[in-house]
This record gives C-alpha cells, structure tokens and sequence, in this order.
C-alpha cells in the first residue's frame, strides 16, 4: 500500500506524459508566404532569406531552408505531399497549380542542404 503522500506524486509522474501539447517537432511548419506550402521536416527557414511580395501578374516568393537531409527526401516528400494540396509536378523539382510554378533548387551537399523555394506566376 502506498503511503498518503505518494498516492498523488505517482499519479501525477504517471499521467503527466499524457496531458500538454504535442512537442513542436510534431506540428507541421509552412513557408512564409506561401500558408499552404509545408515544410519538409528536417529543415529551418533562414529566416532573413525570405523574400516575398504581390506583383500585377501574381505573388512572387523565395525562401531558403537548410538542414541535414538529402535531396532525394526533399523530392519525395513534396511530390508526395503537394499533389494532396492541388500541385502538379511537372518535373521532380517543379509544381504548377492556377498559373503559380513552385520551383525547388538544391545547393550544398545531403546532410547539409540549402534548398531554395521560388513561386512566381507561370
């Protein structure tokens, strides 16, 4: 039998785990710009990198992100991931949907990629 006091600190270590948002980690992040355009886990937004702006034929809009993933996830995860949000993939690294073309570019090496976001009218 457990004594008066530590009935409620066991309950509480162990339902504690239980209660609380989910860690950040968890949520899905999105682009600066773009509400609708996730962001592939994995990768930050260099936040000063991000450049966007309503122009006479459309929103224009480029991002960069950097973080320790290879080329071939950045890819599967948006040719998975944007088709479900109304995107076209007209290569692996180009998606088109009412007259925006979203083009992804890779610099650096995998484990250490910048990936640059560009929307622009088409």
């Amino acid at each position: 039998m457990l004594k008066p006091g530590l009935g409620l600190a066991f309950l509480v270590l162990v339902l504690l785990p239980l209660g609380g948002p989910a860690p950040a980690a968890d949520r899905t992040a999105f682009i600066a710009g773009v509400e609708d355009l996730p962001l592939v886990p994995g990768v930050k937004v260099v936040s000063d990198t991000v450049v966007a702006f309503d122009a006479a034929a459309g929103r224009i809009v480029e991002a960069y992100a950097i973080g320790p993933v290879t080329k071939q996830l950045v890819l599967d995860f948006y040719g998975q991931s944007l088709p479900q949000l109304g995107w076209t993939a007209e290569r692996p690294d180009r998606f088109v949907r009412q007259g925006e073309a979203l083009q992804l570019d890779f610099f650096g090496r995998d484990q250490q990629l910048t990936v640059r976001f560009t929307l622009a009218p088409q």
